[in-house]
């Protein structure tokens, strides 16, 4: 065997613990990630069937008949499904009412987080003036003070104006901003190239003329964020209708919810169930259909600000 077929023998034979050593890294790099792969699959299933258990007895107990909601130990699953329940529910007390009630204040309150806080956010994000960013930061400061701090004054204020027992106490607050919308439609304008404001302002726009035919445009995912947040926070405020109304016919749902219960355990638990269930339909239909614009809002307000 000459000199140059006996080094290319060696090199043969040396390149092969490389190559098992390589496909063993390979192949072991790849099991690990199919572990990883498995095992955060376990968790997000595990993590789901926490956060939907809630709702599906909720379900459960929505077509139950009164005795099974208190038997002990607890069945899963009804014997037979009691479909009436929720007519029955819903006839209970005049919950068509409280739907009525509640729709108007929310469509009412939703106009005016809108509206108000797209042209509050717009002068932070866009108007230069001294103070701005302390004034923003003041604004902001307001997210941490609870809002049981503020019942009793603003209850002493609506009380001398005399909004007690009216929607207005629930209304008109929603006209003059809110600090957590103000900060996601800023951070959604901030986004927007400065260049396009100056190109509106050559072509003879002012300050109202660029965030209407401008700004609003561009602005549809975070508006409609805006508009769900406000949805979901007041058809489900419980607080302020129990403090500001008195009067049963204009009562709202969640409101109406707190009658079914009763003392000593004479709840009927079926029929709260499933009077709750179709009071929260409206909020997780509106999740559904406009979740697009609702994922994109939050995410261009997160990141791009």
């Amino acid at each position: 065997m000459s000199g140059a077929q006996a080094t290319r023998r060696g090199l043969a034979l040396g390149s092969r613990p490389r190559r098992s050593r390589r496909l063993s890294f390979w192949r072991s790099r790849r099991t690990m990630e199919a572990v990883m792969r498995v095992a955060a699959t376990l968790i997000v299933i595990a993590c789901s069937a926490i956060i939907i258990a809630p709702a599906l007895w909720m379900v459960s107990t929505s077509l139950k008949t009164r005795p099974e909601t208190i038997i002990f130990p607890p069945r899963l699953l009804p014997e037979a499904p009691q479909w009436g329940n929720y007519p029955e529910a819903l006839t209970f007390l005049p919950f068509a009412r409280y739907f009525r009630n509640t729709a108007t204040i929310v469509l009412v309150v939703m106009l005016g987080d809108v509206l108000s806080n797209s042209v509050i956010a717009y002068a932070f994000a866009r108007l230069r003036a001294p103070g701005r960013e302390l004034l923003f930061t003041l604004v902001l400061s307001t997210m941490m003070v609870p809002y049981q701090v503020l019942m009793i004054p603003q209850y002493v204020l609506f009380h001398r104006l005399g909004w007690i027992d009216t929607y207005k106490p629930l209304t008109v607050p929603a006209w003059f901003g809110s600090a957590f919308l103000i900060f996601l439609l800023r951070q959604f304008y901030r986004a927007i190239p400065q260049e396009m404001d100056d190109a509106a302002r050559i072509d003879g726009c002012g300050y109202i003329s660029t965030l209407v035919r401008i700004l609003l445009p561009l602005s549809k995912p975070a508006i409609s964020c805006a508009a769900i947040f406000s949805f979901t926070y007041n058809w489900n405020d419980f607080l302020a209708p129990l403090i500001y109304i008195n009067s049963q016919d204009k009562l709202t749902v969640a409101v109406g919810l707190s009658y079914f219960t009763h003392r000593y355990g004479a709840t009927p638990w079926n029929l709260l169930m499933a009077a709750s269930i179709t009071t929260v339909m409206p909020c997780v239909l509106l999740f559904f259909f406009a979740q697009k614009y609702f994922i994109q809002g939050i995410v261009i307000s997160g990141v791009k600000g």
